[in-house]
């Protein structure tokens, strides 16, 4: 009996020490299985970190120490020569002159001329001065002369941006401009290089500290600003070119529109008259586009609608942001509840949409290429002080605006304005070209600046022009003598 007893009592205490250590080995599993979590998780933070710093090192470094805001890129002068600027062609735009006593003076061999786009290097930085600041002061001279120079406290020479700017394209554009206001801008569809950014008015970069004070309190002529990248103006009927895209991608074909232009048009009771009050008569969609007829863009406006509008219009990076380093975002203001005269003023390119003229050469640049627009650029290379290359920019596709049927139908539209429309001017000077003229009016008294947007040898695209001239009327009459000049200088100089 105390034999059975006295197992029973053996039995049940080896079943708790049995729970016990069942229990004990689930604690310690999940211990762990916490413990190991945790180092995974401590594992992943520092693959990650390890990650991010190569990243970093690989893609950002350079973003960051090229910033503007960062003041650690001037101790750089102390040690080396800022390096030149230099067109495409060939030519000076910007270099450091150094005297027997060790001063160094930044000069401007073409003064004027390219003063928004290579910008200044006092009191502050702006244009290519400041976007490449950092490879201006970075030396790939040859290691022993590095060394040398070193051995004898002397600076060692930055090394030399070579830009897509053309100097004669620039000039030709520069004097085209004349005394006038506005801005003009010029790019290889194909690449995205940017071969022409004048603004005016301007300043000379050479004489920036002595005349900062009288420029930054310029309130009239607001020279410092660029108007190529920074400038917001109304697109009058260069804007049609988006309206009528969207009209062709809710049709799907532009052959059933028909339209009667009697000078002017009035729905809800508000007005849209033709330039001048000219009368078109009977047009199809080519001659509407062609002759600009504001009557017919405000009916297929109505037709369209805001939500339409806003949706391509966006798809054309109005509201959205440039592949640029410095701009202004275009605006488009139209959506579903806009009223009846804020569509047909948009439609034809008025009301509150503001645009600048680099966006609407990009816009242009990706009709000529297809569809496709090529991420805008200009710094071409970089090269030592010796003339060895040692890093050049590749072409970069940025993003598909619209498709190749759409982009080609669009310069259909856009040749026909120079074959038998608004900017005729353009026709017949031994190469193609396409385009859309504009009259955007900016006050009450409907004084209007000059807009035109096109190309050059239509089959095979090699130019790209916007052009804007403040209150210079029509685009036929201030814009598109520019254009036809710069085509000119392109094939004939």
């Amino acid at each position: 009996m105390r034999d059975n007893e006295e197992r029973k009592r053996r039995r049940e205490l080896e079943k708790q020490q049995k729970r016990k250590a069942q229990e004990i080995s689930k604690k310690r599993k999940s211990r762990n299985r916490e413990y190991t979590f945790v180092s995974c998780f401590f594992v992943l933070i520092f693959v990650s970190l390890i990650g991010y710093l190569v990243y970093f090192d690989k893609v950002k470094s350079e973003d960051f120490i090229n910033s503007p805001y960062n003041t650690r890129q001037d101790t750089f002068s102390d040690r080396v020569v800022r390096g030149k600027i230099e067109s495409s062609d060939g030519e000076v735009l910007a270099q450091t002159n150094v005297y027997e006593d060790g001063t160094e003076e930044r000069t401007y061999p073409y003064a004027n001329i390219f003063s928004h786009v290579v910008g200044y290097d006092s009191n502050g930085k702006s244009g290519l001065e400041s976007e490449a600041n950092f490879l201006l002061l970075t030396s790939h001279e040859f290691f022993l002369n590095q060394m040398k120079n070193e051995f004898k406290s002397q600076k060692n020479m930055g090394d030399t941006v070579v830009s897509t700017l053309n100097a004669d394209l620039q000039t030709t554009a520069y004097q085209a401009l004349g005394d006038r206001r506005g801005a003009v801008v010029a790019i290889e569809p194909s690449t995205g290089k940017i071969l022409v950014e004048v603004s005016k008015p301007d300043f000379d970069p050479s004489t920036i500290a002595q005349n900062w004070e009288a420029l930054v309190n310029d309130q009239n002529d607001s020279s410092l600003l660029n108007r190529a990248t920074n400038g917001a103006y109304p697109p009058g009927s260069v804007f049609k070119i988006v309206t009528a895209l969207d009209y062709f991608r809710t049709r799907g074909t532009l052959e059933d529109f028909s339209y009667l232009c009697e000078g002017g048009i009035t729905k809800e009771g508000h007005t849209i008259r033709c330039y001048g009050g000219e009368v078109h008569g009977q047009e199809d969609f080519y001659s509407a586009f062609a002759h600009s007829c504001n009557s017919a863009f405000a009916e297929i406006g109505t037709m369209l609608g805001g939500s339409s509008l806003r949706s391509t219009a966006e798809d054309l990076l109005f509201n959205k942001d440039l592949p640029l380093t410095s701009y202004r975002k275009s605006t488009f203001s139209l959506n579903g509840k806009s009223s009846v005269a804020e569509v047909m003023q948009t439609a034809i390119g008025q009301g509150n949409t503001l645009v600048s003229p680099m966006h609407m050469a990009l816009l242009t640049s990706a009709i000529a290429n297809g569809g496709e627009l090529m991420k805008p650029y200009l710094i071409d290379s970089v090269k030592n002080s010796d003339g060895e290359t040692i890093k050049t920019t590749e072409p970069e596709k940025y993003k598909r605006l619209m498709s190749v049927n759409e982009a080609n139908l669009m310069g259909k539209l856009m040749k026909k304005v120079v074959e038998e429309g608004t900017a005729s001017a353009l026709n017949g000077r031994g190469y193609t070209a396409a385009g859309k003229t504009g009259s955007a009016e900016f006050d009450e008294n409907g004084s209007s600046h000059s807009w035109f947007v096109g190309y050059s040898n239509v089959d095979d695209p090699d130019l790209v022009v916007a052009i804007i001239v403040e209150n210079g009327g029509t685009g036929s009459e201030s814009a598109v003598p520019i254009a036809g000049q710069l085509f000119d200088a392109y094939y004939y100089d």
